[in-house]
C-alpha cells in the first residue's frame, strides 16, 4: 500500500514538482497531511518514514528513503541520496551523486555536492561546502564558510570552520580543528589535539599531531612532523624532514628544515635557520 500521493498542486523549479499527501499515518505524519515537492515517485521511497516536508523539494534522479527527512527549503537534486535517518534542512542543496546518510545532518545554507558523502552523526552546516569525492563522518562538523573538497576526509570530533580549507587527499580526525583561513592539503594529516588556524599552511605529507598548534602566517610543508606541545607560527617554516615536537616554538620568519629536529623547551625566532641538526 502506498504511503503518499502526488497531488495536482504543481510548481516549477527545473521540473515540473508536485505536493505531496499522506495516505496513512506513519512517523510522526497523520493520513491527508500535505508535504513538499517531488517530481515523481522515484525521489521518494514508498516504504519507510522518510518524508518531505514545507517547502522542501527533491527531484531529477535524487531519492529519499529510510526514514531521512528533508524539510525547509531544502533542496535535493541531480542524483543525490539522502536516506537511512539523515536530516536535510533549512536552505542546504544535496546534488550531484552526493550522499547523505547515518544520522548526517545538512542544513542552513550548506552544499554537498558531486560524489561527496556526509555520513555518521556528522554535520555540515551554515554556508560550508562539500564536494569532489571529500568524505565527513563521525562527529565530525563543517561550518562557517568552511570547504571540503577533493578527496580529503573529515572524521571522528573534528571541527572544520571560519574559512578554513581542507582539501587533496588530506585527512583529519581525532578532535583536530583547522580554522580561520587556514589550509589543509595534499596528503598531509592534522590529527589528535592539534589545531591550524590563522593563515596557515599545512601541506604535502606532513603529520601534526598531540597538542600542536600551527598558526599565523606559517607554513609547515615536505615531511615535516609537528608534534607533542609544539607551536609554529608567525612567518615560521617547518619543512624536509624536520620535526618540532615537545615544548620546542618556532616562529617569527624562521625556518627549520632538512633533518632538523627542534625539542624540549627551545625556541627558534627571528631570522634564524636551523637544519641537519638537534636542538633541545
Amino acid at each position: 500500500m502506498k504511503k503518499y500521493r502526488l497531488t495536482e498542486e504543481t510548481k516549477v523549479c527545473g521540473a515540473v514538482l508536485h505536493r505531496i499527501q499522506a495516505l496513512q499515518n506513519f512517523g510522526n505524519i497523520v493520513k491527508d497531511d500535505l508535504g513538499g515537492w517531488i517530481e515523481s515517485e522515484r525521489n521518494l521511497a514508498q516504504t519507510g518514514d522518510c518524508w518531505v516536508y514545507n517547502d522542501a523539494r527533491v527531484f531529477g534522479d535524487a531519492w529519499v528513503s529510510g526514514n531521512a527527512t528533508v524539510s525547509g527549503y531544502a533542496k535535493v537534486f541531480g542524483n543525490a541520496g539522502v536516506y537511512e535517518d539523515a536530516e536535510v534542512f533549512g536552505d542546504a542543496e544535496v546534488s550531484g551523486h552526493a550522499g547523505v546518510y547515518g544520522y548526517a545532518k545538512v542544513f542552513g545554507n550548506a552544499k554537498v555536492c558531486c560524489d561527496a558523502k556526509v555520513c555518521g552523526d556528522a554535520k555540515v552546516f551554515g554556508n560550508a561546502q562539500v564536494y569532489g569525492n571529500a568524505k565527513v563522518s563521525d562527529n565530525a562538523m563543517v561550518s562557517g564558510d568552511a570547504k571540503v573538497f577533493g578527496d580529503a576526509w573529515v572524521s571522528d570530533d573534528v571541527e572544520v570552520f571560519g574559512n578554513a580549507k581542507v582539501y587533496g587527499y588530506a585527512k583529519v580526525f581525532g578532535n583536530a580543528k583547522v580554522y580561520g583561513n587556514a589550509k589543509v592539503y595534499d596528503d598531509a594529516k592534522v590529527y589528535g589535539d592539534a589545531k591550524v588556524s590563522g593563515n596557515a599552511k599545512v601541506s604535502d605529507n606532513v603529520m601534526v599531531f598531540g597538542d600542536a598548534k600551527v598558526f599565523g602566517d606559517a607554513w609547515v610543508y615536505d615531511d615535516a612532523e609537528v608534534f607533542g606541545n609544539a607551536q609554529v607560527y608567525g612567518d615560521a617554516m617547518v619543512f624536509g624532514n624536520a620535526k618540532v615536537y615537545d615544548d620546542a616554538k618556532v616562529y617569527d620568519d624562521a625556518k627549520v628544515y632538512g633533518k632538523a629536529k627542534v625539542s624540549d623547551n627551545a625556541m627558534v625566532s627571528g631570522d634564524a635557520k636551523v637544519f641537519g641538526a638537534m636542538l633541545g
